[in-house]
């Protein structure tokens, strides 16, 4: 190694000329080209980030696979009088939204204040 290649680092060193130079080029360029790809997978492997972000979407998607299948088994081992009745329930609770909220927080009142008196005695 002369001395220019080791003061201009990241220059190229002069290309030799003559017999096998052509090899020691493609050598160089495939060093170069593994070496490229190593520090790629490496700072991959470094990005925790964006390995929590794909291992999130991969467990996002079997969740979802797997209630679908859950939906469709209890949709098909559910009778079907039984599933008419309870789209029927759910057309009435739409459709009643505003009274069913207030039965609801009536109920949530009255269960906080029937503890609150529990704790005084």
């Amino acid at each position: 190694m002369n001395d220019d290649a080791r003061t201009n680092i990241g220059t190229p060193a002069p290309t030799p000329a003559g017999p096998g130079a052509a090899e020691l080029r493609d050598q160089v360029e495939r060093t170069r080209d593994e070496l490229g790809r190593t520090v790629e997978a490496l700072a991959a492997k470094a990005d925790i980030k964006a390995q929590a972000k794909e291992k999130a979407a991969l467990v996002t998607e079997q969740i979802r696979e797997k209630t679908g299948h859950a939906a469709r088994l209890v949709k098909d081992k559910t009778p079907d009088p039984l599933l008419e009745k309870a789209g029927q329930a759910a057309a009435a609770a739409r459709a009643n939204r505003t009274p069913l909220l207030v039965v609801g927080a009536a109920v949530v009142v009255f269960l906080l204040v029937r503890r609150g008196r529990g704790h005084r005695r």
